[in-house]
């Protein structure tokens, strides 16, 4: 392995938990509806759990609302099931096949609890980011030991690496920030 291999491994890595922070955001309630909002329902689709995306469209119908329109209509209660016992706190109502799910707005104690998730998350991207860096360094120290690379090229990949850290980790804080300013707007 060499120190272009072990650099480049790091950063698709830690692109990795760059994108599963964003992925967990999505999941955040703001108090704006969008679609991916429901992304991680799943629903019981003739005897095995799917995720809801795989049995009915998702649209946003305004700001504030949500439509859900199961591809058969046996299934609009058993989605309207799913959502209700969600761990998001929605009640939808149905007219004929179309779910309506109203978002309600959210409490200011709400919006602080939902901050704190946030941070949570981001914490735990930056925790990864600097797990992946002490890995790579480690691959490098093991480079070393082999006499593939010098010292002085170690240095250089070291801070290399260090450099791609604070990049990701300015990232995962300047999204945290959007994120914050999100659910703190009424």
């Amino acid at each position: 392995m060499s120190v272009a291999e072990v650099r480049t491994a790091a950063e698709q890595k830690m692109q990795k938990s760059l994108e599963a922070m964003k992925s967990s955001f999505q999941k955040i309630r703001t108090g704006r509806a969008h679609a991916g909002l429901l992304d991680h329902i799943q629903v019981d689709y003739y005897g095995s759990m799917v995720p809801l995306s795989q049995v009915a469209n998702v649209t946003v119908q305004d700001a504030r609302t949500l439509g859900v329109q199961p591809w058969e209509k046996k299934m609009v209660q058993v989605v309207d099931k799913a959502i209700r016992e969600s761990d998001l706190g929605l009640n939808p109502s149905t007219s004929g096949d179309l779910i309506r799910v109203p978002m309600p707005p959210l409490s200011e104690e709400r919006r602080r609890e939902m901050t704190k998730i946030a941070r949570g998350d981001a914490e735990h991207a930056k925790v990864a980011v600097r797990n992946l860096r002490r890995d790579a360094n480690e691959q490098l120290k093991k480079l070393v030991k082999d006499k593939a690379i010098s010292e002085d090229d170690e240095r250089r990949a070291q801070d290399d690496i260090q450099k791609l850290t604070d990049r990701f980790v300015a990232e995962i804080d300047k999204l945290l920030g959007v994120k914050e300013q999100e659910i703190m707007t009424v």
